[in-house]
């Protein structure tokens, strides 16, 4: 028996009922060998971390465009911090953590550079529609190593897939990632709020604090307390009805006060305007793409998908120097 036939044993002994046994993955889309150390879903959370697209979530936007200080998340530190979450609350229900840490890691892997001001932008350019989630899928499956993809397990691609709050993943630890980013993103976008002075903690309203807690830690502490309690040794992902109502209204409270703000958006239509005209501009220039991005088009992928491709793998500084190489006079940039 070799490492990871004992680790997978070690699952069966240790993991509950409800868990997803890497044993027993509806595997991946093209066959190959197994490792002899580690199971498929830390294979998996491994390839994720090593791909290019991970290591790009570090320059693009989470909320605040080009904020002023080193402390605001970007999308990668939303990343971590979502996995972190989902990791313990995996553990403390013995599900399989390695497959929520998977999932949390490649969530967002397709989102553009500028946030969800990119996103509505690609949305609204391309025929086809654009969504971040179904970009993660794509990233996974198709884009990365050069059109081959990084062949992860069905059950990373699901989750990664369902994570938005409209989505209905079929393991509990993709449920587990779909609490985990709105638990993240709703504390730690107001920690950024109010380091730029968009919040008080005052500000929140107390019907809700009340109940979740008065700063960012107690909040987290009350909303993965709540999971853990809730869903112990249930088929199920669950939270207690009165902490899931108040943060459902603390989440509308951030997207009319702080992800609509004038402040933290007042930059989102430059920016939604220099991805339109990148957009546009690579439409009718398909010639100038990089080479792997036209042996898309070749085996009969879109123009307009193949140009979103590349636009919402840019970071943000590398679509700014990109928009600043093609459109703004040499003489200009001095």
């Amino acid at each position: 028996m070799n490492i990871r036939e004992q680790l997978e044993a070690q699952e069966c002994e240790i993991l509950s009922p409800y868990a997803s046994l890497s044993k027993n993955t509806r595997g991946r889309e093209r066959d190959e060998p197994l490792c002899d150390i580690r199971p498929a879903y830390q294979r998996d959370r491994d390839r994720i971390l090593h791909c290019k697209s991970f290591r790009r979530l570090k320059h693009k936007t989470q909320v605040f465009l080009s904020p002023v200080g080193d402390h605001y998340r970007t999308r990668l530190t939303h990343t971590l911090e979502v996995a972190q979450i989902a990791r313990t609350i995996a553990k403390s229900l013995r599900l399989n953590e390695e497959l929520a840490e998977a999932i949390a890691l490649g969530h967002d892997l397709g989102h553009t550079p500028f946030g969800h001001a990119g996103e509505d932008a690609l949305n609204t350019v391309c025929s086809e529609g654009f969504a971040h989630y179904k970009q993660s899928v794509r990233v996974v499956e198709r884009l990365e190593k050069e059109g081959r993809g990084l062949n992860l397990t069905w059950e990373v691609r699901d989750g990664i897939l369902n994570h938005r709050t409209s989505g209905r993943p079929h393991t509990l630890e993709g449920k587990v990632v779909r609490l985990s980013d709105k638990i993240a993103y709703i504390n730690h976008d107001i920690d950024d709020a109010i380091r730029a002075g968009i919040l008080t903690e005052e500000m929140l309203p107390s019907p809700y604090t009340d109940v979740l807690g008065h700063t960012v830690r107690e909040r987290l502490n009350t909303l993965i307390h709540s999971i853990i309690e809730e869903s112990c040794g249930k088929p199920e992902i669950l939270m207690a009805p009165e902490v899931e109502k108040a943060m459902g209204s603390l989440r509308a409270f951030m997207f009319e006060n702080v992800y609509k703000n004038s402040v933290s958006k007042k930059e989102d239509p430059k920016a939604q305007q220099l991805l339109v005209d990148l957009f546009g501009y690579y439409l009718d220039h398909v010639d100038e793409l990089p080479g792997e991005y036209k042996m898309l088009m070749d085996q009969g992928d879109s123009k307009e998908r193949v140009v979103c491709d590349y636009i919402a793998g840019m970071s943000d500084s590398y679509a700014i120097d990109t928009f600043t190489n093609l459109f703004v006079p040499q003489a200009w940039k001095n």
